[in-house]
């Protein structure tokens, strides 16, 4: 078994959190969430975050998260959506694992984050606007990025990590 990371990448709302969350129980590997791990080190939010570092100083822990939380091996991470946007953060995740991209349409983002008022890039007069300029700027990154892409639209939960880790090459199984 090879001790490679997996990482999952992908718009907010693609289910990053959720499906590597079963996918590290059922591979009995460490899971982790990019965004947890800031929220947990810093004591605040991310909205917080951005309110007063601004995204620029959101992006700078990001990056010095990823790189700690991919220093070690045998994880499922889970990255935010705009973890991509960085070379340095791109790099990173080619050399540190292989990299799943839940492809997910902005009708099924908004559907998926409909409730959710913690996403700061959100808080707009118009969100999906927003998600579809996020979406074509960042779409070809993932798809560069990705060793495997899945379309996650009206796909359970379960079902659709079930169908991941059967794609998976067998040395990370």
């Amino acid at each position: 078994m090879s001790h490679r990371n997996i990482i999952l990448i992908g718009p907010m709302g693609s289910g990053k959190s959720t499906i590597g969350n079963i996918i590290a129980k059922r591979l009995h590997r460490d899971f982790q969430d990019s965004d947890h791990f800031i929220e947990t080190r810093t004591g605040v939010d991310i909205a917080r975050i951005f309110d007063i570092e601004g995204e620029q100083g959101f992006r700078d822990r990001e990056t010095n998260a990823l790189t700690e939380l991919l220093s070690e091996n045998n994880r499922v991470v889970a990255t935010g959506g705009g973890s991509v946007l960085r070379t340095q953060n791109q790099q990173l995740l080619k050399q540190k694992g292989y990299i799943i991209f839940l492809d997910t349409s902005v009708n099924q983002q908004m559907h998926r984050l409909r409730r959710d008022k913690k996403r700061p890039l959100l808080q707009t007069e118009n969100p999906r606007e927003r998600l579809e300029l996020m979406f074509t700027e960042r779409r070809p990154i993932y798809l560069d990025l990705a060793d495997l892409a899945v379309k996650t639209d009206k796909r359970m939960a379960r079902r659709l990590a079930a169908d991941i880790i059967s794609q998976l090459p067998e040395n990370l199984k």
